[in-house]
């Protein structure tokens, strides 16, 4: 049976097949609908695996190490930058081992389509010493699921499974397999215990298994030679590249498809050793091609990013890597001049703009004053027209940035954070605040969701007053206001006391996203005509 499917829902949907217990996920795009699809699948639903969203990729992280150590089969997934918020609990599941299979996915996304940066979470696979899988298209991703699982319980090691954000959002057919079944609970006897003198023997086990990982990799049905007509210029195509290759060239090249890392160094040397020259291409940063460069030594021409052969920023597409085969390219057409740039912009009636309408205000009584944004929809009160945020650096930076300039002597610094990054990752941040007595106001823009995402739950709705007691500030600098136009004299007011107080102080202007409003109001409505 064939089904419809983007790159995300394959994933999802091969999971459940191989026998999941648990996924563990913060939303972030380009990931957010695997943990979408499991929620909503029946199979899933019936057989109760575990699919709340976590508060942050850290915890995600450490809950699957648990059920694993369990004996059950489970995922996580993040986006790219979510793997720097759970590296250390990644890159340590390494050395602990495993017991029931762990996937950890890392949607990556070249061009920065949502995202700050352009990492590639290649590096981490490499930087922990595990396997990395990369499906080329949507049946791979179906397929892979259940092979990495396969070897993560075989070799007792935790798997990267590596997607961009043109597969996770692209949708092909998929060949479906049957369903398998879950693990029967079976507790790990082994040690999981980091002590230095037991962290050292798992250290040299984990590296007496990379002989094992390159052999995996040599021999896998992911990693193939297709010999071509030309002996001159051989290709390494990663990933998603290999699509774009065959668009380019058909079978009239000699490729090597690589899918499954680390790098099978017996098939690079042989294909080097048949062509004059390689060309590696791969969607993020030169992981291929630095390794390429490595094995086979100065004297060898290996080109792609690096060599400016393809582009060093932003994700591949087929023009590009024709240009870099010689052949031709598409037609490209410059945008119409005539037309104004249409930057992204906070939805009409959404909360936060009023939130910054107000801070306007009041800030402009300042001349010093600075603004630390953070990671959510609020954003955009970068932008025009309220130009209000003076950083954005990555999740829950902006109450330690705000308290860093405070420490620094700035007044006014105003930080402000939405309902889930503040509990992701912005209450340390306040903690540190409190103790220190530092001079900050804190804005807690809730609109009861994860709205950038899509409107899942938020792991602090209906909580954030008593975290924020909990953590040390006085309750009557907690103060609680409604976000609408008619209530700005109170607001304005609010923001002004809380700005002249010398110390800590926490301003939660909380009303409901006006997309989830909309959605929730729906379904109502059709429960109340179900109900007829």
């Amino acid at each position: 049976m064939k089904k419809l499917l983007l790159g995300d829902e394959a994933i999802a949907l091969g999971a459940i097949h191989a026998g999941l217990s648990g996924v563990y996920a913060y939303p972030g795009t380009p990931s957010t609908e695997i943990t979408e699809f499991i929620q909503a699948d029946a199979t899933a639903r019936e057989r109760g695996v575990h699919s709340r969203w976590c508060t942050n990729e850290k915890t995600a992280m450490e809950a699957a190490l648990g059920m694993s150590y369990a004996g059950k089969r489970a995922l996580v997934c993040m986006k790219h930058v979510g793997m720097n918020v759970c590296a250390d609990a990644f890159v340590n599941s390494a050395i602990t081992g495993v017991n029931g299979g762990l996937i950890v996915l890392a949607a990556d996304d070249p061009s920065m389509h949502s995202s700050q940066n352009e990492q590639d979470s290649r590096f981490y696979g490499k930087f922990a010493l595990v396997p990395v899988f990369e499906p080329s298209n949507q049946q791979e991703a179906y397929d892979m699921v259940s092979s990495a699982f396969d070897f993560s319980e075989a070799l007792k090691v935790p798997v990267v499974l590596r997607i961009v954000t043109r597969l996770a959002h692209s949708r092909a057919a998929v060949e479906i397999g049957n369903q398998g079944a879950e693990n029967k609970l079976n507790p790990s006897t082994d040690q999981w215990v980091l002590l230095p003198g037991i962290a050292r023997k798992k250290y040299v086990d984990l590296l007496n298994k990379q002989p094992k990982f390159i052999e995996a990799s040599e021999n896998s049905r992911y990693n193939k030679v297709e010999k071509g007509g030309q002996k001159r210029l051989g290709i390494v195509a990663c990933g998603i590249g290999y699509n774009y290759v065959k668009e380019a060239v058909g079978n009239d090249a000699n490729i090597l498809k690589i899918s499954q890392y680390p790098l099978p160094e017996a098939k690079i040397k042989a294909l080097a050793a048949e062509n004059d020259e390689i060309l590696v291409v791969e969607d993020g940063q030169p992981v291929v091609e630095e390794g390429l460069k490595a094995l086979l030594g100065a004297g060898y021409p290996v080109k792609g990013r690096l060599t400016g052969d393809l582009p060093r920023t932003g994700e591949l597409t087929p023009d590009c890597v024709a240009k870099a085969l010689g052949k031709p390219c598409g037609a490209v057409y410059e945008p119409a001049k005539n037309l104004a740039g249409r930057p992204p912009q906070l939805c009409q009636g959404c909360g936060h703009r009023d939130v910054y309408a107000a801070l306007n205000a009041v800030l402009a009584e300042y001349p010093d004053y600075r603004v630390f944004g953070d990671i959510g929809c609020y954003t955009l009160g970068a932008l025009p027209p309220f130009k209000s945020l003076s950083s954005c650096v990555d999740m829950g930076a902006s109450i330690t940035m705000a308290k860093g300039a405070a420490d620094a002597g700035l007044f006014p610094a105003v930080a402000i954070i939405g309902d889930s990054t503040f509990t992701h990752s912005g209450m340390t941040g306040l903690l540190d605040a409190v103790n220190d007595k530092s001079n900050i106001t804190v804005v807690i823009s809730d609109n009861l969701t994860t709205g950038m995402t899509g409107g899942q739950d938020s792991a602090g709705t209906n909580k954030f007053e008593a975290i924020c007691l909990g953590l040390g500030v006085e309750p009557e600098h907690v103060r609680v206001v409604v976000p609408l136009p008619k209530n700005m004299p109170e607001i304005t007011r609010i923001l002004k006391e809380e700005i002249e107080y010398n110390g800590v102080s926490v301003i939660i202007p909380r009303r409901e996203c006006i997309q989830t409003a909309a959605r929730h109001a729906r379904e109502a409505k059709k429960a109340k005509e179900a109900n007829k």
